[in-house]
């Protein structure tokens, strides 16, 4: 009886012993998990941080337009008549829906055609030929095609930013070829150049 309880109580011993053990060791296992859990916290809501901050600054610069979206809503541009002494009479369509186009696909305003946040309107004052570079037998080897628009920019939310300009672009072409031959292709690429620019003092600001 006395051995058995001797063992018995050596037993009871030992196995507080592996309890302490085990309980030391589940503790300190437990405290590393829940460090590398603060870890992880920490480190996913600083990245969730940054990213809203990125994906801020991008709906704000988005394709180099420099627009304060919570404020600004919308952009109105009315037609663009064309009073040029010399009238290409599908200028002023051409133009307008260009315009138009390039604040659609380069930022997130509505286009309107009147009472926008930001408003454009202009005119097209001058579709002039001029003799360009000439030739050694007094003629010109070639000629000028020029564009002239005339715009009034308000911005109703800052309206510091508000200005009146003129645009101008040109393309050269060989005097022996008609206009007509060329025109279209001349004028798409002044317009292009010129909505760019538009673009660029309204909302861009570069």
């Amino acid at each position: 009886m006395f051995i058995a309880c001797k063992n018995n109580k050596l037993c009871k011993s030992h196995n507080s012993e592996r309890q302490s053990v085990e309980n030391l060791f589940a503790n300190r296992l437990t405290d590393r998990i829940r460090r590398h859990l603060s870890k992880c916290i920490i480190f996913t809501g600083v990245y969730l941080c940054l990213f809203s901050l990125q994906s801020c600054s991008i709906s704000y610069k988005m394709n180099g337009a420099n627009i304060n979206y919570q404020t600004t809503h919308s952009i109105s541009i009315a037609d663009f008549p064309n009073n040029a002494p010399m009238v290409n009479p599908t200028l002023s369509s051409t133009f307008t829906e260009a315009l138009r186009d390039l604040y659609t696909r380069q930022t997130r305003l509505q286009v309107l055609r009147k009472n926008g946040d930001l408003e454009i309107e202009g005119e097209i004052v001058g579709y002039d030929i001029s003799q360009g570079a000439i030739k050694p037998d007094s003629y010109a080897s070639e000629s000028k095609l020029t564009i002239r628009i005339t715009v009034h920019f308000t911005n109703n939310i800052n309206p510091e930013e508000s200005f009146d300009r003129t645009y101008s672009a040109y393309q050269t072409f060989d005097a022996s070829r008609l206009l007509t031959d060329v025109q279209d292709e001349l004028c798409a690429a002044m317009i292009e150049e010129i909505t760019n620019n538009i673009y660029n003092d309204t909302v861009a600001k570069w």
